[in-house]
């Protein structure tokens, strides 16, 4: 079985362009009149109102790259990978989001793998298989198998966290430094994947996807025979 990290960016939806019914469900939900004013910006935190940009994914044991991108044309139908100077190692596949979805399922259905993450359970996921079901793209597997076993998705944020035993949770960021990896943290973070994406700087956004990705790699290949052996499937 080979192993792929992987990671996604979404662009939440303008504010403006989600219905007045949901916004009011949003704002009741929200805590304090500070979460109210940030919301706007954090559509891509919702499941279902955000689109899924940059789907990242690294093989392991080839220590290689794919970089699902979104572009402007949809992908042709016989369209394959081409090597990517951005980042070293790797390829990009562009098209529609509908295409790098596609594209994705079609990978891990074949494949098969175990699919290695950094808070994939309780977000990438869930967006991935929530936004292929809305645009009627059927998911080849399920990425939120059984929690207690890491043998088809080890999610890195669950290992650290002892499965939940532990209530705090620290960033990738974190635990790279930690481990002494490279950060993947450069001029960009999650937070200003949207500003990005309207400003048309979809390159950088996926440059920064896939090295999270290889930053994951990197941390898992660590933990492997050190802490994963400690979890049911994890070995």
């Amino acid at each position: 079985m080979s192993n792929i990290t992987y990671d996604i960016e979404v662009a939440g939806f303008p504010w403006d362009e989600v219905d007045e019914i949901t916004r009011g469900y949003l704002m009741e939900r929200a805590r304090d009149e500070r979460e109210r004013e940030a919301l706007p910006e954090r559509m891509a935190l919702f499941p279902g109102l955000g689109k899924i940009i940059a789907i990242g994914m690294w093989n392991v044991e080839a220590d290689r790259g794919l970089m699902l991108l979104e572009s402007d044309q949809a992908a042709a139908p016989d369209a394959k990978p081409q090597e990517w100077e951005r980042v070293q190692n790797s390829d990009v596949f562009r098209g529609s989001e509908r295409d790098l979805l596609l594209k994705f399922w079609e990978i891990v259905g074949r494949k098969r793998p175990r699919l290695i993450s950094y808070n994939g359970r309780g977000y990438d996921g869930p967006q991935l298989m929530i936004r292929s079901a809305q645009l009627g793209v059927v998911p080849s597997v399920n990425l939120l198998p059984y929690r207690y076993d890491m043998s088809s998705h080890c999610d890195l944020m669950e290992v650290f966290n002892f499965q939940g035993a532990s209530r705090s949770n620290y960033s990738l960021d974190y635990w790279c430094r930690r481990f002494d990896i490279e950060s993947p943290k450069g001029s960009i973070d999650g937070s200003q994947v949207g500003r990005y994406y309207r400003e048309g700087r979809i390159e950088e956004i996926g440059e920064y996807c896939l090295r999270d990705v290889r930053a994951t790699a990197d941390l898992y290949k660590k933990l492997k025979p050190t802490l994963l052996p400690l979890f049911k499937g994890g070995g």
